[in-house]
């Protein structure tokens, strides 16, 4: 059975590391790479005067998280990867669910304000707690 190593992505500086970490950890276990960008459902909003703009409201989204992980997996061929693009509204609860059965999950650590070296992210601790499956947290670039 191939090790699959899932790493969560949002475009952000500490998701690409965590990419980059991913992407050896995968090519040294012949393993696959998946990439997962979680976006957040979008309600109706009132207003709306077209189904031309209640489509893009909807699809939107999805279609940026889309092209978000095409666009980091491009030029990547030391592995097979795949990318997925999950509509839900808690990011640590996609990620956990899809890593379900992972080798690992990889997320960036991405603590705000002064004490960022010492904090996790919201989506890095909730991940930590919850995953079924080692969990690989990369720190800030300047930690």
């Amino acid at each position: 059975m191939m090790e699959r190593i899932v790493v969560g992505v949002d475009g952000s500086q500490g998701s690409k590391a965590a990419l980059a970490w991913g992407l050896k950890e995968a090519a040294l276990r012949d393993g696959t790479l998946e990439l997962v960008n979680v976006y957040a459902p979008q309600m109706a909003y009132e207003g709306i005067s077209s189904a031309a703009q209640a489509e893009e409201l909807i699809q939107g989204p999805r279609r940026a998280a889309e092209a978000l992980v095409k666009e980091l997996a491009d030029g990547i061929d030391a592995v097979p990867v795949q990318t997925h693009a999950l509509e839900d509204a808690s990011a640590p609860r996609a990620l956990v669910e899809h890593a379900a059965g992972a080798t690992m999950l990889v997320v960036s650590a991405r603590g705000l304000g002064p004490f960022r070296r010492l904090l996790l992210g919201s989506v890095s601790q909730n991940v930590a707690h919850h995953a079924t499956c080692p969990v690989v947290i990369i720190p800030p670039a300047d930690a």
